[in-house]
């Protein structure tokens, strides 16, 4: 099968048949896949941090409850 190069694109090829466009740039696709994985590896820790402060602040909402109590049956 026979490509043709798309005009002012050098890692781009055209397939006559399909008029698809095929990149052909590894490379540059290598870089977009690590930068992907890269950014969803950063959004997976942000989500766990979110959980975790989450759960801290519920944690000390029920401690300060606890001292409330604690407080009010010594009065």
């Amino acid at each position: 099968m026979e490509y043709h190069g798309v005009e002012g694109h050098s890692n781009l090829l055209r397939d006559p048949n399909s008029d698809s466009i095929v990149n052909i740039d590894m490379l540059g696709y290598e870089k977009y896949v690590a930068q992907r994985d890269a950014k969803q590896k950063k959004n997976q820790k942000v989500h766990s941090i979110e959980k975790e402060v989450a759960s801290m602040k519920e944690d000390i909402g029920e401690i300060k409850k606890l001292l409330k109590e604690l407080l009010n049956e010594s009065k």
